[in-house]
């Protein structure tokens, strides 16, 4: 299991959501998830950066690799 997202920050944005109470499973399921997808937008990204000519991914190259 990875340790890039702790697992109070999905308890936080799931409370800044509107839940009252976040249980464990649901942190778990919601942290996988993220990773999923912060890894997959990741990796597109570094395509954009790498296609421009760049090491660097800058910010724009996020924003594109979202659209």
């Amino acid at each position: 299991m990875s340790k890039i997202i702790p697992l109070a920050a999905m308890e936080k944005l799931l409370k800044k959501c509107g839940a009252g109470r976040v249980s464990e499973d649901a942190k778990e399921a919601m942290k996988e998830v993220l990773e999923a997808y912060g890894e997959s937008l990741g990796e597109k990204a570094v395509r954009i950066a790498q296609h421009s000519g760049r090491k660097t991914v800058k910010g724009s190259d996020i924003k594109i690799a979202v659209k």
